[in-house]
């Protein structure tokens, strides 16, 4: 190790993680696997206890390290891994980003070698239970409580999350930097009514991690603060991972028709609106989501009436591969 923290052997370990997204009840839903700080140490190879503190940091997003020799492509790994850890085959799969800022793995501070993470999205519809104990479906607000507006404002963060980040703020050494936090609180959590933008889900999380108002943002303190419960905490950095995914989907689903990657084969508008919530946080007026929907052409009748609704039955539709092929914004939201 250097005199700048940087490991000298000049070492990089790749690994790949999937966030793999799915709805369910009407929830957007993350496939988490939950292991030991044993399990995670043999399927990264370069993990330590250290990286797991606490008990409920055992929860992670399905990863494991590339293998040149046995991979023959970085996403024939992460399927490997997928299928391996959960039982689980992806269907629609993209690149999502690639992770590898310095002190990711513990061990690097002793001179290990880097951490270098690729990351993917996959969106499916088999969310059948699996052989596989730990791997589990949870709902994507449990990680980011704040995120979820469908029915108000979250309670959390009129009562924690601003007076925190305002005690925060009042911290700050000077003016200068007192105004600079001020600013991207205001972007990115709303404050003094500046718009909540439903896409700066990592940025938020990011600005919490910079406060030490979450969890894995204590790890590095000799003597933590309190910070309460503000959102269920995951190993590394695999919450800032899911942040990035979910932020990457807002934007995409209002340019980009992948909405139907997870839709069943038929379904009803109203449907097709909840799952649009489910994914955005937010609510939307139904008469304007169902003029888009048909202004764009994304979806055609089936001729078939669904009755199980609850209510009046309604016309089934199914989406429309054509537009694929139109030169045209596809999304099912307005920016």
């Amino acid at each position: 190790m250097n005199a700048g923290g940087v490991p000298e052997n000049g070492q990089v370990v790749i690994g790949l993680n999937a966030v793999i997204v799915a709805i369910i009840e009407e929830q957007p839903k993350v496939l988490i696997v939950q292991h030991t700080p044993e399990t995670l140490t043999a399927q990264h190879e370069t993990l330590t206890d250290r990286a797991l503190p606490h008990d409920d940091r055992h929860e992670a997003l399905p990863f494991g390290p590339f293998y040149p020799l046995k991979h023959r492509t970085l996403e024939s790994g992460l399927r490997s891994w997928v299928e391996e850890q959960t039982n689980h085959e992806i269907g629609y799969v993209e690149q999502l980003y690639t992770f590898g800022n310095q002190g990711r793995d513990p061990r690097e501070e002793a001179g290990g070698p880097r951490l270098v993470s690729v990351s993917y999205l996959a969106l499916v519809q088999d969310t059948a239970p699996t052989a596989i104990e730990t791997a589990i479906w949870h709902d994507w607000y449990r990680y980011f409580p704040w995120e979820d507006w469908r029915e108000d404002t979250p309670a959390l963060l009129e009562s924690d999350i601003i007076p925190a980040l305002r005690q925060w703020i009042e911290t700050s050494s000077d003016a200068a930097e007192r105004q600079d936090r001020y600013e991207r609180a205001c972007i990115t959590f709303g404050l003094d009514d500046t718009p909540w933008n439903d896409e700066l889900v990592l940025e938020r999380y990011e600005l919490l991690y910079e406060a030490n108002l979450v969890a894995e943002a204590q790890d590095h303190l000799s003597d933590p603060i309190q910070i309460g419960f503000r959102g269920t905490a995951m190993a590394l950095d695999h919450r800032r991972i899911l942040a990035t995914a979910i932020g990457r989907l807002r934007g995409k689903i209002k340019y980009r028709p992948v909405v139907f990657e997870l839709m069943p084969p038929t379904f009803t508008l109203l449907q097709l609106q909840k799952v649009v919530e489910a994914l955005s946080g937010s609510r939307l007026h139904k008469q304007n989501f169902r003029r888009l929907i048909e202004k764009k052409g994304l979806v055609e009748a089936t001729g078939k009436i669904e009755s199980q609704t609850g209510g009046r039955p309604a016309s089934q539709f199914r989406f429309r591969r054509e537009v694929l092929m139109e030169k045209q914004a596809l999304g099912v939201r307005q920016n």
